[in-house]
């Protein structure tokens, strides 16, 4: 049996405002958008607990993934990363002043910066990955094994189809 929620009020006052316009896709949409919110906020709180903001988060978590290749160059983290050059800059400057992350000059081009995880950053870094991924799993719907697997396909596809 399926419950009501929020959104399928707006529908409804939707329908009747415009009838017109069919506020459908709004259900899934919207359902989405709200659940993306509730996650964030989620794990803002968690991480809050280390220290961290999900944007150093995802750069520290970033260089933790990349293993012992020697660090990435602020590029490279872009890439992995949704911030602008400018807002990495500023995350960059912050770890590096906390002692978390370590720049220095490429060894095979000198103009180029490599940054890196300190063995104070390693410690946060593990830490904090051990609660976001205990946040996830607590975040995890309500449904059978087969039905999340089915509902992380479709949603993969949507993803794909808007990169």
């Amino acid at each position: 049996m399926d419950s009501t929620d929020a959104i399928d009020s707006l529908l409804d006052a939707w329908r009747t405002a415009r009838p017109d316009l069919d506020p459908a896709p709004l259900g899934l949409v919207g359902r989405v958008i709200v659940l993306a919110k509730k996650l964030e906020r989620d794990v803002d709180a968690a991480l809050e607990k280390h220290g961290l903001t999900l944007g150093q988060f995802d750069i520290l978590a970033t260089l933790r993934r990349s293993g012992l290749k020697g660090g990435l160059t602020p590029t490279q983290l872009l890439e992995s990363v949704v911030l602008s050059s400018g807002g990495m800059t500023a995350r960059l400057d912050q770890l590096a002043k906390d002692d978390l992350i370590a720049r220095r000059a490429d060894a095979t081009d000198r103009r180029k910066v490599v940054v890196e995880l300190t063995a104070k950053g390693r410690k946060l870094i593990d830490a904090a990955t051990a609660t976001r991924f205990e946040v996830a799993k607590n975040a995890l719907p309500p449904l059978k094994p087969a039905e999340r697997k089915q509902l992380e396909s479709l949603l993969r596809t949507w993803l794909a189809s808007r990169e």
